[in-house]
């Protein structure tokens, strides 16, 4: 079953590449109705629901005949924008070359829509059905955006349509090598946005007159070399304390996993120290509006990331540590303009498990280990919506490893191996027969 598996996930992404997704403006129906025939002819249950009538999202499910876990494939069919020039193969060919599918959306997450899609064909058309349960593909549009067409509208409008207890989107699965050992990272956890403004005040003046004011730009100054040096102290929370665990490394001692990290592969701890804590990123600066005035006042935005568990009050603690309490004596202000806490999943669980067998089946002497996702998918809506759902990011790779895949979302000759797509849709369509019989 695995090399026709492979076979079928690889002419399936192939397809969908070659659907022009980019959102905005998503055009995502085309494709879905691709989809909706796929599923439909393999006796899925199968419907299409959108704000938009060019914008659906499908849903498809095949039930049991016993009462039982609903076990959901999640995945967004949009993608972000392509500059052709900047590519080896046309972003939209869909190419196979190299023992590589090309295109965008080839990581970002098209090849998992087609692992887990093909995965779910090829189990209904050999004639399995559900024990107990049942098995629901939804493939959503408008990720990229935010998900306000997708994800976020059908789990609140819709939501006795995609309830589920279990749940397998993006943001885990490729491996990476440490101490001797290959592990897969399982998303568990995305981290909270709690971006903010400093605020710098000063006195107008003519800028042909430089001493005439008092420039509130300068004094952004001193708070960009600060955040320039330094990130806040760790806060370890459970999440982070299993991940270094499943290293080998004690929570206890973040800085030193940190720097064990960087001294095995420095893109190592690039990718996983914004795990251990709350992270600051300056992104945006705005002064006068006139090249001709002084400003009399300033501001510095700053991306701000938070593990789930913490907030406002462990944020504050990190802005006073970097920078200062803030107020009259430190010479600038906080206004917080976004504040989304941080989401996450029980770290053991029916599905983990299942998670872990396959692994230790399929690749012997691999383990996986929790991460958090320094940004955010699809899976915040459904845990939003459903509490009690235990929905992890995983698509196995064992042959392109993390730091391979990771530097290429979103980035150009974004591509995938086609062994791997062959290896998660294995997967996909193991783990349904595992949770649901």
């Amino acid at each position: 079953m695995s090399h026709e598996l492979q076979t079928a996930t690889t002419e399936l992404l192939q397809r969908l590449i070659r659907f022009d997704t980019v959102n905005p403006p998503g055009n995502e129906r085309l494709l879905q109705e691709y989809l909706l025939g796929e599923l439909t002819s393999a006796s899925f249950d199968c419907e299409l629901l959108g704000a938009e009538p060019q914008r659906p999202n499908l849903l498809a499910r095949l039930r049991g005949a016993q009462d039982g876990p609903t076990l959901c494939l999640l995945g967004h069919v949009d993608t972000v924008l392509a500059h052709p020039a900047e590519w080896t193969h046309e972003p939209w060919s869909g190419d196979v070359a190299d023992g590589f599918v090309w295109g965008r959306g080839a990581l970002d997450m098209k090849s998992q829509v087609a692992a887990e899609i093909a995965a779910a064909l090829a189990l209904a058309r050999s004639g399995w059905r559900p024990t107990r349960g049942e098995l629901l593909i939804c493939a959503v549009v408008d990720e990229e955006t935010g998900g306000a067409l997708g994800a976020q509208w059908i789990t609140e409008t819709h939501p006795d349509k995609v309830r589920c207890d279990y749940l397998i989107n993006e943001g885990g699965g490729p491996f990476f090598e440490y101490d001797g050992a290959r592990r897969y990272g399982v998303c568990c956890a995305e981290k909270g946005v709690f971006r903010f403004k400093l605020i710098t005040d000063g006195v107008a003046g003519h800028a042909s007159l430089p001493k005439m004011g008092d420039n509130a730009l300068l004094k952004l100054g001193p708070l960009l070399e600060r955040l320039g040096a330094r990130q806040p102290s760790y806060a370890i929370t459970d999440v982070p304390a299993a991940f270094l665990r499943g290293l080998g490394e004690d929570p206890a001692d973040p800085a030193g996993a940190v720097r064990r990290l960087a001294a095995a592969d420095p893109r190592l701890a690039t990718m996983f120290e914004p795990m251990l804590g709350v992270t600051f990123t300056p992104t945006r600066a705005a002064a006068s509006e006139k090249v001709n005035v002084i400003p009399s006042r300033a501001e510095l935005h700053v991306d701000c990331r938070v593990p789930p568990g913490l907030g406002e009050d462990e944020v504050r603690r990190a802005i006073a540590e970097v920078l200062g309490a803030g107020g009259d004596g430190d010479g600038f202000r906080v206004e917080f303009t976004e504040q989304v806490v941080g989401n996450g999943s029980p770290l053991d669980s029916p599905l983990r498990e299942a998670i872990d067998g396959w692994i230790a089946e399929h690749d012997p002497g691999a383990v996986t280990v929790p991460v958090i996702l320094p940004g955010f998918t699809d899976s915040r809506w459904f845990r939003k919506t459903f509490p009690d759902c235990v929905a992890y990011g995983f698509f196995p790779h064992r042959h392109q490893s993390l730091l391979e895949a990771a530097p290429l979302v979103h980035g150009a000759d974004e591509r995938v191996d086609v062994r791997d797509l062959g290896y998660a849709a294995r997967f996909y369509a193991d783990v349904a027969r595992t949770l649901l019989g």
